[in-house]
C-alpha cells in the first residue's frame, strides 16, 4: 500500500486535536450526597412533627360537651 506524502505536520495535528477535545473531569459524589442527607433529615422532620402533633378533630368542641 503506498503512502501519500503530505505537506501536514502529523504531530501539530494530532497536538491541536488534543487541545480541543474536551477535558472530562471525575464527577463529584458530595453534592449528591448533601442533597441525599437534607433530604433525609427533613423526611424524619416531617415525620416526627406527624407523630408529636395532637390529632384533628372532625367535629368542633364545643358541640361535644354540649356547650352551645
Amino acid at each position: 500500500m503506498a503512502t501519500h506524502s503530505s505537506a501536514l505536520d502529523h504531530d501539530a495535528l494530532a497536538r491541536a486535536r488534543e487541545l480541543l477535545t474536551p477535558h472530562r473531569r471525575p464527577e463529584r459524589m458530595w453534592p449528591a450526597i448533601a442533597a441525599a442527607g437534607l433530604l433525609a433529615v427533613s423526611a424524619l422532620a416531617f415525620a416526627t412533627a406527624m407523630i408529636l402533633a395532637p390529632p384533628l378533630t372532625s367535629e368542633h368542641v364545643a358541640t361535644a360537651r354540649g356547650a352551645t
